[in-house]
Formats: structure tokens, sequence, C-alpha cells
């Protein structure tokens, strides 16, 4: 069912038509069905052209499968100090918290402890999940992208602070001299799960 919640924007809205449309063209077995699915995504890839102008290859929804939306992590650590570790995003020269998308046949925990571990060479426990969130609600710009992001908090356990070719800098900060924030992670977001972190609450999620 098309969603008409008060977030759905025109990218929301193009994205969610496209999804529907393909999971018709993979599924639906009537002709009369299919002519008007194939109908419906050409004029909302013709809509996406006229916004976007995007080569074919970026469209989303391009491949034969049924559309989901993607996943990400979110890794929240602090040091002795109660300062919070964040990385300085190499594309938007920006800072998050470590993270980044999921890779397939890993857990998301696996994928949390994977991108601690190359964005800043250190070592953690993953101690709890924090929040799981809707991200495309909480962005600032617009995008096509449906994503959920889980927030871990995790314990250093060893390693000297060292980045990967993603990250330009990386340090801890106080939580009221935080660095401007990447696209990647808003400030919504990070608030929510530090909520629950410092509070000791209960998992949160939308």
């Amino acid at each position: 069912m098309l969603s008409t919640g008060k977030h759905m924007n025109i990218e929301h809205f193009i994205a969610k038509v496209l999804s529907i449309s393909r999971i018709g063209l993979k599924f639906s077995k009537d002709p009369y069905a299919l002519e008007n699915y194939q109908e419906l995504e050409t004029l909302a890839l013709h809509q996406l052209d006229e916004l976007y102008h995007l080569p074919e290859e970026e469209h989303p929804y391009q491949r034969d499968i049924y559309p989901t939306p993607n996943i990400s992590v979110r890794v929240i650590i602090f040091n002795d100090q109660k300062q919070l570790l964040m990385v300085q995003e190499r594309d938007d020269q920006k800072y998050a918290v470590p993270g980044g998308w999921c890779d397939i046949f890993e857990s998301a925990k696996e994928n949390a402890l994977k991108e601690v571990k190359q964005e800043t060479n250190l070592d953690v426990r993953i101690d709890r999940v924090l929040a799981i969130l809707r991200r495309d609600i909480y962005k600032t710009h617009p995008s096509l992208i449906s994503e959920y992001v889980i927030y871990f908090s995790a314990t250093i356990l060893k390693g000297e602070l060292a980045h990967n070719h993603e990250i330009l800098s990386l340090d801890f900060y106080d939580l009221d001299k935080l660095p401007e924030f990447s696209r990647k992670m808003t400030s919504i977001e990070l608030h929510k799960a530090l909520n629950v972190y410092l509070n000791n609450e209960e998992v949160i999620f939308d």
C-alpha cells in the first residue's frame, strides 16, 4: 500500500512508485496489470529524469529483485574522559560516528565491528543496540534511498587511533563541542541514540 504519511515528499513518492511498479512487473501474471505496471514505471522514471537527470544505471530499483531498504550501522564509542569518537568523512569533510553500509551475508554486529576497525583501527566490544531508525525521515537533503540505521554502543578493547582511505581524520570530542555533522548522520539521530546510552533507556525504533 502506498503510504500517504506526513513524511512523503516528491523523492519518496517517486521511489515508492518505482518500487511498486518493479514488484508488480516481477510477480504479476496478468497481461493488463503488467501493461499498467510498465506504464507506471515509465512515468516514474520520466519524472525522475525531470528532477535529477540521472543516468540509467543510477536509477533506483533497476535490479530484478524485490526492492527493500538499505541497512547501515553506526557505533557510539566513548573514551575514559566521556568524549565521543567521531570520524571526518572524506566525502563531505564533515563528521559522523564510525559506521557505514552493511555488507551482505554478515550480521549487523559483524558489520559494526568491521566498520569501526576499518575507520579507527580500534578493536571494540559491541555492548548493545541503542536505536533502529528510518533514516530518510531525518535527512536534511533529498534522497531516493530508503534506509534503516542501527545504532550500537561499544567499548574499546585495544588499538591506537588510525584511519583508512575513507576517513580524513578522527578524534574524541566533548558532547557540547561536537564538529559539524556529515550528511551520513543527522543531529536528531545521534541524540536519540545518545539519550538511550546516557540514560540507560530501552532501545528505541521508528
